[in-house]
């Protein structure tokens, strides 16, 4: 589990654009991680547009971001190319970072219990080191309260 101000563990992934994405090589800039259940549906859809839409100023503000779902790079690459995301989404099948990062949760679906990601944000800064997190997030305005906050960073 991740905690506020603590060295986040290096890990490595599939990403999109048939690259692998490894924390460490992000270091010296800051870094928001999206976590989201599932590629392609309707919260999901909305949360990728809204930091698409804010990428240029994240990046005026030298900030790196990735999503994080559950999905294959498959999956992924077609979500990216029909959102026209301009940052890589990663695929973590084995739970192996969605573990790390405590997102994995119970959830009711339809009346039933499923695990799935819950929908969370991390902002690590420049030297790895996790800043701020939010768990369970509603989508509307949150990628601009990210924004907001790393601007501060």
């Amino acid at each position: 589990m991740t905690t506020a101000n603590a060295l986040i563990d290096d890990f490595s992934l599939p990403a999109t654009g048939g690259k692998d994405f490894q924390l460490l090589r992000t270091r010296g800039k800051p870094l928001v991680i999206y976590f989201y259940p599932k590629d392609d549906t309707p919260g999901c859809t909305t949360e990728s547009e809204q930091f698409r839409d804010l990428y240029a100023e994240f990046q005026q503000v030298g900030c790196a971001l990735v999503g994080i779902s559950r999905d294959s790079v498959k999956s992924h690459e077609r979500f990216k190319a029909k959102l026209g995301l301009p940052f890589d989404l990663l695929s973590d099948a084995e739970e192996q970072v969605c573990n790390q990062f405590a997102v994995i949760k119970m959830k009711n679906m339809y009346g039933k219990q499923v695990r799935g990601v819950e929908r969370s944000t991390f902002v690590i800064d420049a030297e790895g080191v996790l800043r701020r997190e939010w768990r369970g997030v509603k989508v509307p305005g949150h990628a601009r309260e990210v924004l907001d906050f790393v601007k501060l960073l």
